[in-house]
């Protein structure tokens, strides 16, 4: 779960990482009156789930409260790499003479924590990363236990930091780690980190994701999600319960258990490779799915209008073939789909499941025994309806 800017430096705040003062606005008239209270030149920038607002014109420096209401007009409504601008953040503007990047992520391959800083603040990472990754300090951090007074020290220097900002900046580093830790985060990054004029450390820009799988322990976080920002489909599934994730390809896969569904998705882009055709999407429906939540699940892949076929792969276990199988009679009773069904069924109550399928008489249908026959008949389907 992503945090807007405005989220993401109110988090930063909580754990002593200093900040520019400001507010969130939604009319451009709110804009101009938090303008006119902070006084002086602010930046009005927008608030939506991608980068790069500064080159699409959604980061504006204004004079005057006048100005920061017209920028904030024209940042309003604006559409951003797809996304609809609702909110702008009003911050102050800080005299910027350096800009550092600092962030703390998730090092899958080591299974640990990684700090990441550099004195080329303000860049996209990626982007320094290629050209100049000398310039990028890196530090795992040890899980257990936690980030360490020597590391902070060797981060300072190696960085070559002026030692008359070490104090401030060890400081920001314990309240980064910190917040990334207690927030269950898989990244906490600012970027940029800035000394002003005055020989401060500010974070004038921030980003946190949250770690999906532990919302359950974030209740105040959950609640800030701004879900505007997110695809239909997947917020759909995600208050379902289903796993989704849109994807490219014509092949709609609703399957039991991630191992099992991107297994399917390999074996439609085996079979499908050399035809252009692969997966539309990744689907787990998880173990005990309801007939509700496989209606829910076969109405998201099919509202994809680039679905020529669905693929259905269950292995019945704690999913009982039979449940599936009513679902997926209610989701066709309401959907009506034109789209060829593969179905393959195998497992608790395979026998049952078939038999309703197979009474319902459902037209399109196609069946499957095993899951090389499944995907090799889906490719098919798909290459007839071309």
């Amino acid at each position: 779960m992503k945090l807007h800017e405005y989220q993401s430096k109110a988090l930063f705040q909580e754990y002593g990482i200093p900040i520019p003062q400001g507010r969130v606005a939604e009319t451009s008239r709110e804009a101009g009156a938090i303008a006119a209270e902070l006084g002086g030149t602010v930046v009005v920038k927008a608030q939506v789930h991608v980068g790069g607002r500064g080159k699409a014109g959604g980061v504006k420096v204004a004079r005057d409260a006048a100005a920061a209401e017209r920028h904030a007009q024209a940042i309003l409504g604006m559409n951003i790499k797809g996304l609809t601008v609702e909110k702008v953040l009003i911050d102050e503007a800080a005299d910027i003479q350096q800009e550092i990047y600092l962030a703390i992520t998730n090092d899958r391959s080591a299974g640990q924590p990684l700090l990441m800083t550099s004195m080329q603040g303000g860049m996209d990472i990626e982007e320094l990363n290629r050209t100049r990754p000398d310039a990028i300090i890196r530090e795992h951090i040890d899980p257990i236990l936690g980030l360490q007074p020597y590391q902070m020290t060797y981060i300072a220097s190696a960085m070559r930091l002026p030692r008359a900002h070490w104090r401030s900046f060890l400081k920001i580093l314990s309240g980064l780690y910190a917040c990334y830790n207690k927030s269950d985060a898989e990244l906490a990054e600012i970027n940029p980190l800035v000394i002003t004029g005055a020989g401060a450390l500010l974070a004038v820009d921030g980003k946190v994701i949250i770690d999906d799988n532990a919302l359950y322990r974030q209740p105040a976080l959950t609640a800030q999600r701004d879900s505007s920002d997110e695809p239909e489909s997947e917020r759909l599934a995600r208050e379902a319960g289903i796993t989704y994730i849109k994807l490219e390809g014509q092949i709609g896969c609703m399957v039991n258990g991630a191992g099992l569904a991107m297994t399917t998705m390999d074996m439609t882009k085996l079979y499908g490779e050399a035809h252009g055709i692969g997966p539309a999407n990744f689907l787990d429906i998880g173990g005990g799915a309801t007939p509700e939540q496989v209606a829910t699940a076969l109405s998201i892949i099919l509202s994809d209008a680039n679905v020529k076929a669905v693929l259905f792969n269950i292995f019945g276990g704690i999913t009982r073939c039979d449940e599936v199988a009513r679902g997926i009679l209610t989701a066709y009773n309401a959907v009506q789909p034109e789209v060829p069904m593969v179905i393959r069924l195998q497992g608790t109550n395979a026998a049952e499941g078939k038999k309703i399928i197979s009474e319902a008489q459902l037209p399109h249908l196609i069946s499957a025994e095993t899951l090389t026959e499944a995907a090799q008949r889906a490719v098919a389907a798909v290459q007839e309806s071309a």
